[in-house]
């Protein structure tokens, strides 16, 4: 077994990408604050607690991976262990005698520094013989020591005035490598990959409180523990998607607390991320995101936003909580509205048309019927295309009346409707306000209900009920 890999340094970039992403999915979360509540209970993915603390919390101290390669000749198998160790840091104030003392935060013109669990990210790499895996199991026991370092704060004169304190814990894990041939027409393995923790911490008394025994079990912890693996020579197969003659072998594989995907380069199979978190396929990262916000199912767009929107004390409570932080909410304020604009409205599915290369005249699928109100000859996000329909004035054939703007009908909303308070409306009487047309040539009335007593106010201000055609019944022809 060697420590040094045979495959090309840049042959895991791409997957490394996604892998940060899920190394640090949910590391903290919108407002950036220490203080949020959603920001006390940290580290919910691929979190591998010490084996005294998983079974009675159902929290897991091991992930297995499992999937099936064709290697070639003489192949190498490339495996990187990725999580983030814990590292508990608290705030000291300088005192007048030289001494310091723990406090609750430290005020400092730009930031506010609060105690604060950080991550650092920690990487186990081996490369072994395929041919070695064949032969039996290949274990890497590894560990991180424990340790404490400071940093001093200054303020502005240069003078110290606090310092941080961050601490770590000792972790100890192992990882298991072994690799089976498989009873198939060609030569394909079954490779399993287990990365466990060996920690030998204990809760130091029982009976204490779940979430303060788990704050203690995290810093011996790996979290978000996911694995990278490459072939030298050969491929993996997909576990979504594998060839007709895998499908049993694949369907057999046992995968626990982790998921594993190709990944790398669009169109290879050599690299695999096994992810805490579901993906798909190389997954990859959208070329619009502007860089990383760390919140989990982050939407960068409404993020870069309300992270702009914080206030002046809000920002430095965030900056102050850690530096992955201060670079979102710096990233928010000095973003370019023209890197804004490109976050708005983008499509994926729609980025072969839009994007840059897109060809000019690409061809629109007629999907309209001799009905539709529109016609795609203005495509729908062309303000020309409103000329093509006047809420004020169409009319349309309801059981075959005309019905319009001053049309009275009957409401009788469908079963299909998921909003509860449609159904109190069952038999009441409306006037139509306006009729309306969406861009997939459906038709919606809006309408205010008769006896209402704040139907000026809906008119007024435009915030009316909408109803489909199949759901009112017209009262009489105007």
């Amino acid at each position: 077994m060697t420590t040094t890999s045979s495959l090309p340094a840049s042959r895991f970039d791409v997957a490394r990408q996604v892998a940060d992403a899920v190394l640090f999915e949910g590391y903290v979360l919108y407002p950036y604050r220490a203080s949020a509540a959603k920001n006390r209970l940290r580290w919910q993915f691929g979190v591998l607690v010490p084996p005294a603390w998983a079974p009675a919390h159902e929290e897991h101290a091991f992930q297995r991976t499992e999937i099936v390669m064709e290697p070639r000749g003489e192949a190498t198998l490339a495996v990187e262990l990725r999580f983030l160790h814990a590292r508990r840091r608290t705030v000291q104030e300088a005192r007048p005698d030289g001494s310091f003392a723990e406090v609750a935060e430290l005020q400092l013109p730009d930031r506010v520094l609060v105690p604060w669990d950080e991550g650092a990210e920690e990487r186990i790499d081996m490369t072994v013989p395929v041919a070695e895996l064949e032969a039996g199991e290949v274990s890497l026991p590894f560990a991180r020591p424990a340790g404490e370092e400071t940093e001093p704060v200054v303020d502005a004169d240069g003078r110290e005035i606090g310092r941080l304190v961050r601490r770590s814990a000792r972790i100890d894990g192992v990882l298991r490598l072994r690799a089976e041939e498989l009873g198939v027409p060609y030569r394909a393995l079954k490779l399993t990959a287990v990365v466990e923790n060996t920690s030998d911490w204990t809760p130091q008394r029982q009976g204490a409180a779940r979430d303060a025994a788990r704050d203690a079990a995290l810093p011996h912890s790996l979290v978000a523990a996911h694995l990278l693996l490459g072939l030298s020579a050969g491929s993996f197969l997909s576990m979504t998607d594998p060839p007709e003659w895998a499908k049993g072998v694949v369907a057999d594989c046992a995968n626990r607390h982790t998921w594993p995907v190709l990944a790398g380069e669009p169109g290879r199979a050599d690299v695999v991320l096994s992810s805490p978190i579901i993906l798909e396929d190389h997954p990859a990262i959208a070329p619009e995101s502007i860089g990383a916000m760390y919140d989990a199912t982050e939407i960068d767009e409404i993020l870069a936003l309300r992270t702009a929107a914080l206030t002046d004390q809000e920002k430095r409570e965030a900056r102050g909580t850690d530096a992955r932080a201060a670079a979102v909410i710096d990233l928010a304020d000095t973003m370019p509205p023209e890197v804004l604009d490109r976050l708005h409205g983008a499509v994926r599915a729609l980025r072969e048309i839009t994007g840059p290369g897109a060809p000019a005249d690409y061809p629109i699928p007629e999907l309209w019927d001799d009905e539709a109100v529109f016609r795609p000859d203005t495509p729908w996000w062309d303000p020309a295309r409103d000329s093509a329909a006047d809420p004020a004035r169409d009319r349309i054939p309801i059981d075959g009346v005309l019905v319009g703007v001053g049309s009275r009908v009957l409401l009788r909303p469908g079963l299909r409707r998921t909003d509860a308070q449609d159904l109190f409306l069952q038999g009441h009487t409306a006037l139509v306000e306006a009729v309306l047309h969406d861009v997939d040539g459906g038709v919606h009335l809006a309408v205010t209900v008769e006896g209402d007593p704040g139907a000026d106010i809906r008119r007024e201000q435009g915030r009316f009920l909408y109803f489909q055609p199949d759901e009112v019944a017209p009262l009489e022809v105007r």
